[in-house]
C-alpha cells in the first residue's frame, strides 16, 4: 500500500512539474510576442516620422527648385530606402555581459532578461523553460527596485547574482562543445548541471523579490487588519 501511495505521489509531482513547465512556456511565449509587437510598433512609428520628414523637406525644396519627374522619383526612392533600412535595423542594442556588470541596478532585471532571451535558442529544452520562468521572475522583481540605492547591499547581491553569476554560468555551459553536453561527467551531464544551476538561481531571485517586497506585504497586512477592526468588528459591535 505504501508503495502505491509512493507511486501516486511521484505521478502527482511529475504532473505538477509538467504544469509548471507549461505555465512557464506560456508566460515566456506571451512575453516574446509582446516584445516583438512593441518592437514592430516602434519601427512603424520611426518609418512614419522619417517619411513625413522627407516629404516635408521635399515640399519645402519644391518652393525654391521644381523637383520634376526625376526629383519625385528620387524622393520615392529615398523613402523606400529609409523604410527598408529601419525595418532591417536591429530592434534593440545587443546586451553583453560587460554591459550587465555596469548597468544601473534598476535596469538590470530588464537587461538580464534581454540577454537571456538571446541565449535561449542555444540551450536545451528544459533550460529554455527555466529561462522563461526566470524572465517572469525578473519582470516581477523590476518594480521592487524603484527605491533600492545603487550602492546598497541589496543592489550588490542582485548585481552579483543576475549581473555576474547568471551570465557567467550560462556562458561556461555554452563553451562546452555540443557533443559533450549530454555526456556524463562526475555523475551528471553538463545539460543537467545547467538545469540544476538555473533552478537555484530561479529560487534565489524569488527569495530576493520576497525580501524586497516584505515592507509592502507587511503594510498591506497591517492595513487589512485595521480595516477589519474598524469596519467588520465595528459593525458587529
Amino acid at each position: 500500500m505504501a508503495r502505491d501511495y509512493s507511486d501516486v505521489d511521484a505521478q502527482i509531482e511529475r504532473a505538477r512539474e509538467v504544469m509548471a513547465r507549461i505555465s512557464a512556456d506560456y508566460a515566456g511565449t506571451g512575453k516574446r510576442v509582446r516584445r516583438k509587437a512593441r518592437s514592430a510598433g516602434r519601427k512603424l512609428v520611426r518609418i512614419l516620422v522619417a517619411n513625413a520628414l522627407i516629404l516635408l523637406a521635399a515640399m519645402v525644396a519644391g518652393f525654391f527648385v521644381p523637383l520634376g519627374l526625376f526629383g519625385g522619383l528620387a524622393v520615392m526612392l529615398l523613402m523606400a530606402a529609409v523604410t527598408i533600412g529601419i525595418m532591417l535595423a536591429p530592434a534593440e542594442r545587443v546586451v553583453t555581459e560587460e554591459k550587465l556588470r555596469a548597468v544601473d541596478v534598476r535596469a538590470l532585471p530588464a537587461q538580464t532578461e534581454r540577454w537571456l532571451e538571446r541565449q535561449r535558442p542555444a540551450l536545451p529544452p528544459p533550460a529554455r523553460t527555466l529561462v522563461d520562468q526566470i524572465g517572469v521572475r525578473l519582470e516581477t522583481l523590476s518594480p521592487q527596485l524603484a527605491n533600492v540605492p545603487n550602492d546598497g547591499e541589496a543592489a550588490y547581491e542582485l548585481r552579483r547574482l543576475i549581473g555576474e553569476q547568471l551570465p557567467a554560468f550560462v556562458g561556461d555551459y555554452q563553451k562546452v562543445p555540443p557533443p559533450l553536453r549530454a555526456q556524463v561527467r562526475n555523475g551528471r551531464t553538463p545539460d543537467a548541471q545547467l538545469v540544476d544551476g538555473l533552478k537555484l538561481i530561479d529560487q534565489e531571485i524569488a527569495m530576493m523579490t520576497e525580501r524586497l517586497a516584505q515592507g509592502n506585504l507587511d503594510s498591506l497586512q497591517t492595513r487589512g487588519r485595521y480595516l477589519e477592526m474598524k469596519y467588520r468588528d465595528g459593525d458587529q459591535g
